[in-house]
């Protein structure tokens, strides 16, 4: 019986391969980039039939286009994730036990982000975009009347996350290879920022080293200029753009730069903006490769008070990283590098340790002058071992390491925190119930300090979400 019914499935699933190579879709070719899931008249029973209401985002979807051709008029969608993680570790490395973290278990259950992202064509030539991010549930407070305290008028903060407006903006499409874009827009720097949703990474949460040096998602005000150019094994595009610098107040020993994007206040200061370059090149079917560079002249100069940094000299920081992806019928893999240098770290550490403690940055130095982050995933799709059946789940077991240190080298009289020193190692399961819908679960140990401390392990399970809702 078992042999009839594996028999039978296979025989299925070549019935419906056929089909769909006999009803090739042509909206999911390279000039749309956007994901349709096939209609039921290729499936060969009710089994594959998916509902398309939610449009899944395409697989490359940051491309310098995007799918921009695949809406005549307005969009809505975004995306959204909860994650519960199962933690055998304290909640401070840094205090209380001279072996790291102590031994504890504790759960934690949270609503990391929930997105709600749309576009509006005025024309064809001149789009609007914007993308409102809702982080760990939002945020809120309340004014009360306290009768129980002498009737005192009382504000109080209600939700400890965050409401940002991540993007913006307004683009001007005028030829393949040059357009302009202006507003509030995404820093392309890195892996993560370009391709943030759930569904275009493997763990229950984004690349740990990667948004611990740097902002994630990172989001600053300018312009942008991007395009494509070449075809076939030459087809690059690019983005270039200037944007409102780093903010030195924030920079720190743990994240380095991860907390130094500005947005604090009603006005960024843009005295020293800051100049970044990407490239990518698509020239293989399924293979991206990347790199990017940030460059502020001065992050001193974007201070909160510009009194906080005189006299010390221009503090210049420079990011440069390197990533790529490649996706087939059988695999999907992603990997990144990346470097950051700061010039006059040890100064910059003296002025932030004596910073206000009501300014509501860390004040935790010293501050490293290099920091650094790299590391990969890689996942099998069991679907494609049986020519992507609808009948099977889309099931993908994955890999990942990482290794980072936001102290990789600092600047005498200052040492290192080995502390700092992370490599994780993370194993896990995605199950892509819809094309926009994926379940996943995973197991992380991180060694800290090269194994001088104790380990940190956790188990994590998560839904997410990517897509659109509707369009026009």
């Amino acid at each position: 019986m078992a042999n009839k019914t594996i028999l039978s499935l296979l025989l299925a699933c070549n019935i419906g391969s056929a089909a769909a190579q006999g009803n090739t879709d042509a909206t999911t070719g390279a000039t749309n980039n956007i994901y349709h899931p096939k209609s039921s008249s290729t499936c060969p029973d009710t089994v594959c039939k998916q509902s398309a209401v939610m449009e899944a985002l395409p697989e490359d979807a940051n491309t310098i286009y995007g799918d921009l051709n695949s809406f005549s008029k307005w969009r809505i969608g975004g995306y959204g994730e909860a994650v519960a993680a199962f933690k055998r570790y304290g909640t401070n490395r840094f205090y209380g036990h001279a072996e790291g973290n102590a031994k504890e278990s504790r759960n934690t259950i949270a609503i990391p982000r929930a997105v709600i992202a749309g576009d509006y064509k005025f024309n064809k030539k001149w789009i609007l975009g914007i993308e409102i991010e809702f982080e760990a549930g939002g945020t809120g407070t309340s004014y009360e009347l306290e009768n129980t305290e002498n009737g005192e008028y009382e504000t109080e903060v209600e939700k400890g996350g965050e409401v940002a407006l991540e993007q913006l903006h307004i683009t001007r499409l005028i030829h393949r290879a040059f357009n302009v874009r202006a507003g509030h827009i995404i820093v392309p720097v890195g892996i993560t920022n370009n391709h943030h949703e759930p569904t275009q990474f493997f763990g229950t949460v984004r690349p740990e080293g990667e948004t611990t040096i740097i902002p994630s998602t990172w989001h600053e005000t300018g312009l942008e200029f991007f395009g494509n150019f070449g075809k076939g094994y030459a087809a690059f595009d690019y983005e270039a753009m200037i944007v409102t610098g780093l903010n030195a107040n924030g920079f720190d020993r743990n994240k380095w730069a991860g907390g130094a994007k500005q947005g604090k206040f009603e006005v960024d200061n843009f005295t020293c903006p800051a100049f970044v370059a990407r490239l990518n090149w698509h020239g293989v079917k399924g293979l991206r490769l990347g790199t990017s560079f940030y460059y502020c002249s001065n992050i001193g100069g974007n201070a909160d008070k510009s009194q906080t940094y005189a006299g010390m000299g221009k503090t210049p920081v420079r990011i440069y990283t390197l990533d790529g992806q490649y996706r087939n019928q059988w695999v999907e893999a992603r990997t990144n590098f990346m470097w950051g240098n700061l010039t006059n770290s040890s100064v910059l550490s003296a002025k932030n340790g004596k910073l206000s403690n009501k300014s509501g940055y860390s004040r935790l130095t010293p501050i490293a002058r290099r920091a650094v982050s790299y590391g990969g995933e890689a996942g099998v799709k069991i679907k494609g071992f049986f020519n992507n059946c609808p009948k099977f789940p889309d099931i993908i077991p994955f890999v990942r390491y990482e290794y980072y240190n936001s102290q990789e080298s600092v600047t005498a009289p200052y040492n290192a925190d080995d502390r700092l020193k992370v490599g994780m190692f993370t194993a896990g399961i995605n199950w892509r119930a819809l094309p926009c819908l994926v379940i996943k679960g995973d197991y992380t140990t991180r060694r800290i300090g090269g194994g001088k401390y104790n380990n940190e392990n956790e188990f994590a399970i998560g839904i997410a979400y990517t897509g659109w809702f509707a369009k026009k």
